[in-house]
């Protein structure tokens, strides 16, 4: 038994090695780098790197377009989040009521493909589909009479381009979780529930929601995580314009980085989405963490 239990142990250890290391040399070291860069002032273009404490800290507190950026992210996120969350779902209830296995997959894949698709490469189609002159979009609105619309250029729909641009990009992936997680719902809970006469609303209501509670909070931390951090389709669409509409907090580090060289900066700008996203990741778990037994 004794044996068997350090052969086991043993895989475990060599399996879990190259993870970890892998971990370490692209997410620990460069966080921990990046933060302590933040107490020099530090520049590709000079040699020397004094200590400068925290200067760059402080700095951000009078920084305007650090709270823009901020407040831009904060809108993208509030927005974004809710609106995949709620999209998702319906789509993956809708499948999952497909019988025929072969329907199912095909509907699931359509929906991941573009989920795999360099984000980039789908940031530059929409720009195109969201042209002014010769867009899809503004042709189709066309067609129903509706005049063009300055999709990228216009401060009131700019935001919201890349919103549904990032949706349709992104939503593949929340899909084929909430169908793992509907899948684990034991059928005899909903066909009991019927017996007893609750409605589709109740079953919904009742049952599907608070079944999916581990999965939803996996897919609200990860998405909240990743939506933080969105850059390609605001460098690529809008460049954060027009007049700083969408010049998330991402983007702004992306610039004081390597169009400004002030790294030092940008790492201090860094280390607070890291804080933030810290923050909300922790509440978020310590909300949904309680009640998951049913």
């Amino acid at each position: 038994m004794m044996k068997q239990q350090a052969i086991e142990r043993r895989f475990v250890i060599l399996s879990l090695t190259p993870i970890l290391l892998l971990f370490l040399v692209f997410s620990v070291i460069p966080i921990v780098g990046g933060t302590l860069l933040m107490f020099f002032d530090y520049s590709p273009l000079s040699s020397a790197v004094p200590f400068v404490g925290l200067k760059h800290l402080k700095a951000l507190f009078t920084d305007e377009r650090f709270f823009q950026s901020l407040r831009v992210t904060f809108t993208f996120v509030l927005i974004a989040i809710p609106a995949n969350i709620v999209v998702t779902l319906l789509i993956a209830i809708g499948i999952n009521k497909i019988r025929q296995s072969f329907w199912k997959n095909t509907f699931r894949t359509m929906f991941f493909l573009p989920a795999i698709a360099p984000l980039a490469g789908s940031a530059v189609i929409w720009t195109t589909m969201f042209n002014y002159d010769g867009g899809i979009v503004n042709m189709a609105l066309e067609v129903f009479g509706i005049p063009p619309v300055n999709w990228l250029t216009n401060t009131s729909t700019a935001l919201l381009s890349i919103v549904i641009m990032t949706l349709w990009a992104d939503i593949g992936y929340n899909i084929v979780l909430f169908m793992a997680g509907l899948d684990s719902i034991p059928d005899s809970i909903y066909e009991a529930a019927e017996l007893d006469g609750a409605t589709p609303w109740h079953r919904f209501w009742r049952i599907t929601l608070p079944m999916l509670r581990p999965t939803m909070l996996f897919v609200f931390i990860m998405t909240s995580i990743s939506y933080f951090q969105m850059f390609p389709q605001f460098q690529i669409m809008t460049k954060g314009g027009p007049f700083y509409e969408t010049y998330v907090l991402a983007l702004n580090i992306y610039d004081q980085a390597f169009r400004y060289m002030n790294m030092s900066y940008a790492s201090a700008m860094a280390f607070v989405m890291l804080i933030i996203i810290f923050i909300l990741t922790a509440i978020q778990m310590r909300i949904g963490r309680s009640n998951w037994e049913y």
